[in-house]
């Protein structure tokens, strides 16, 4: 048993810490750390850190972004951003009794040929027909395509994490069947 325990010991002191920075988007700041014994293993490796934390702003903890090592130098991993979604908890809170929830997954490519998997949501006032509910999906639809063939991956991404995006699709929306709120809930870059 004695042995198993020095074996466990020594393997952890031939791990270096290696620091998590942020992809170049949010300025590379460090959100992590990770030991490995050998820097190609921390290559691949997903981290998770809300927008708050990442921006020091309290209004922004329901944003979870997701990060992907793409590469090590000395004892800094560097990430790629690969996408977000909202808190299960705040998602939650947005549900209420007697209203509709109107969900809408679409595939868009950017100005710059990125492939981005958006999911957008809309929560209705009180709760809508089906005939309404196709409508706001479809706007909904026509409002992401529109916007993400416009904009850069970057300018797009920026667009969705600081709520635009979900204003416009609110401003369309709202003439179909009156809308409490416009949340883009996940997005996913693919390629």
């Amino acid at each position: 048993m004695a042995k198993a325990v020095g074996k466990r010991a020594s393997s952890w002191s031939s791990k270096k810490w290696y620091q998590i920075l942020s992809s170049a988007e949010f300025g590379q700041k460090p959100i992590g750390e990770t030991p490995a014994d050998d820097p190609s293993k921390v290559v691949g490796r997903t981290i998770e850190v809300t927008l708050g934390e990442l921006d020091n702003d309290f209004s922004k903890y329901n944003i979870k972004l997701k990060f992907k090592v793409r590469e090590v130098a000395g004892e800094s991993a560097y990430t790629q951003f690969v996408g977000y979604t909202l808190t299960r908890e705040y998602l939650r809170s947005l549900v209420k009794r007697r209203t509709s929830k109107v969900d809408a997954n679409i595939k868009v490519s950017t100005q710059d040929g990125k492939v981005l998997r958006v999911k957008p949501s809309c929560f209705t006032i009180k709760r809508a027909k089906s005939s309404q509910i196709r409508a706001i999906r479809k706007v909904m639809e026509e409002v992401v395509k529109k916007r993400a063939s416009e904009l850069s991956l970057q300018a797009f991404i920026e667009e969705l994490l600081s709520g635009k995006l979900a204003y416009q699709i609110y401003r369309e929306a709202k003439h179909i069947y009156p809308l409490r709120k416009v949340e883009v809930r996940k997005t996913q870059i693919l390629s």
